[in-house]
Parts: structure tokens; C-alpha cells; sequence
């Protein structure tokens, strides 16, 4: 992997592989999900490919989102390294009690603001819910399906609403982002339709392609790009899926999935 370093964009988003993104937004830096370690076994997962670029080559960062803590695909061990080691690291409450500084937690609903790098005063960070696995699913002490896991609302002035799900696999919790977020306009969305036979009857713990698809519609955001599809065995849909589902919802102007490290201009 080249590690010329990755140069900074004005508005717009790379996924590196499996759920990880660098966004380029307000002249700041931001990592989503970090994972970077090398293929393998993690326990009952299995990641099959690396990331397009390694930390190395991402570079400084100004904030890192992380979805959850406790499941390898979505904080690896390098990614928790590169994370706890950013100046900013948001996450849930619960994620950061486990992680510790520099880890911030944000309940569903709460924000955050960060200084703008291009000095135009500041990016909102949202923290909105998810639901990692199907809405019938039992639920833990703290009212979780699977676990926590926190999705993100970036925005400021004169920048693109930006959308980041997380793992989630309720479109009924997109439509109340939506709701409540009426003014999206771009989205990076976790698929893959991930499954692990032994939790919920194998159902998807992420959104399956035509969900993502239904989610696209419902935020009515005019650029979707698919996250979390590919480089684990468990993610059972990948890029064909999504773009036949795209296809078949009428929405394939929307979806923007090019070859891994490629930039994807966030302006409609």
C-alpha cells in the first residue's frame, strides 16, 4: 500500500473497505469506523481483504466516529489504536466508558460541535440511533438490539447534510433520522446485509440491499454511498446486489460505489 500520503478534498468521502471512510468535510479530516488490520480470523468472524489505504496513509485525523466498540468489523485492533489515539474520538456513552479518553459518548439526539478546519466556524456533530438487527429483536438492560451502536449527522454552514448510519438495520430509524433531519443530502450507508447464523435466526444485522435502497428513498438524499459490504465473510450482499436493487427502486442516479480509496464528491 502507498504511503505517499492521502491528499485532503474539500467535500467528499472515500470508503477504504469493509464499514471504514475518511470524510474530507469543513477542511477537516474524519475517519469513520476504523478498522485496518490485516485479513484473517477475529473469533467467529473471518475478514477476507484490507483496507485501500492503511493508517499510515490516511494520515492526521481531526476526528474519528466510531459506530461500536465490540465487534472486530467495526473497531479492530489497529482501529482502536488509530481511534483512542485522535484528538477527538465521539461514540455512545456505553462505547466510550470502555474505550476511556479521548473517547466522547453521545446519547441518541445529543450533539457535538467541532472548530472548523477551513475556519468558518464550527461542524455539528448529531448522534442519532440505530438498530443492529431486526426490530423484533430481544433486546439488552440497556434497551439495545445487539449491542449500541450510534449513527451521525454531520453538518454546518454551506456544507452537505451528511448521513453516516452505522450498522443499522431498521428503516423505520431512518425514517425518523428523516423525520427529524428533514434536509439530508447525502448519505454513507452501512449494507451488506451482515449475518452470524447464531444471533436473530441468521436475519440481517445490517440493511440488506433493497432496505438500503427504501432508506435512500426515504432521507431523499441526492448521493448514496454504500458502506460495509465487502471484506467479511458474514456481509452477505455485496456491490452487484446493491446496484440491482438501486436498478430496480428507479435510484441508480443516486448510488455512487466506485473501487475502494476513490473519492466521491459530496456536493449534489
Amino acid at each position: 500500500m502507498a504511503r505517499t500520503g492521502l491528499p485532503r478534498q474539500e467535500c467528499a468521502v472515500t470508503v477504504l473497505g469493509g464499514p471504514t471512510a475518511v470524510i474530507d468535510l469543513a477542511g477537516l479530516r474524519i475517519v469513520s469506523v476504523p478498522t485496518f488490520d490485516e485479513p484473517g480470523p477475529r473469533g467467529y468472524l473471518t475478514k477476507t481483504t484490507g483496507p485501500a489505504f492503511d493508517e499510515q496513509t490516511v494520515g492526521p485525523v481531526d476526528l474519528v466516529l466510531v459506530s461500536h466498540d465490540l465487534h472486530p468489523d467495526n473497531l479492530d485492533q489497529r482501529g482502536r489504536v488509530f481511534a483512542t489515539s485522535a484528538s477527538l474520538l465521539l461514540t455512545g456513552p456505553l462505547a466510550a466508558g470502555r474505550l476511556g479518553a479521548p473517547a466522547v459518548g453521545l446519547a441518541p439526539w445529543t450533539t457535538r460541535t467541532v472548530p472548523r478546519g477551513d475556519g468558518d466556524g464550527h461542524l455539528t456533530v448529531l448522534a442519532v440511533p440505530a438498530v443492529h438487527g431486526p426490530e423484533d429483536g430481544e433486546r439488552d438492560a440497556d434497551g439495545n438490539v445487539n449491542c449500541e451502536v450510534t449513527g451521525w449527522i454531520l453538518s454546518g454552514e454551506g456544507l452537505p447534510t451528511l448521513y453516516v448510519s452505522g450498522d443499522n438495520a431498521s428503516v423505520r430509524t431512518v425514517a425518523e433520522v428523516s423525520r427529524r433531519v428533514p434536509d439530508i443530502s447525502a448519505a454513507l450507508l452501512h449494507a451488506g446485509a451482515a449475518r452470524v447464523p447464531s444471533k436473530f435466526d441468521g436475519r440481517p444485522l445490517s440493511m440488506d440491499s433493497r432496505r438500503a435502497a427504501a432508506a435512500a428513498a426515504v432521507l431523499g438524499a441526492g448521493i448514496v454511498v454504500p458502506a460495509h459490504y465487502d471484506g467479511w465473510t458474514h456481509f452477505s450482499e455485496g456491490r452487484a446486489e446493491l446496484e440491482l436493487a438501486f436498478h430496480e427502486a428507479g435510484l441508480s442516479s443516486l448510488l455512487h460505489a466506485p473501487a475502494h480509496g476513490s473519492w466521491v464528491d459530496l456536493r449534489p
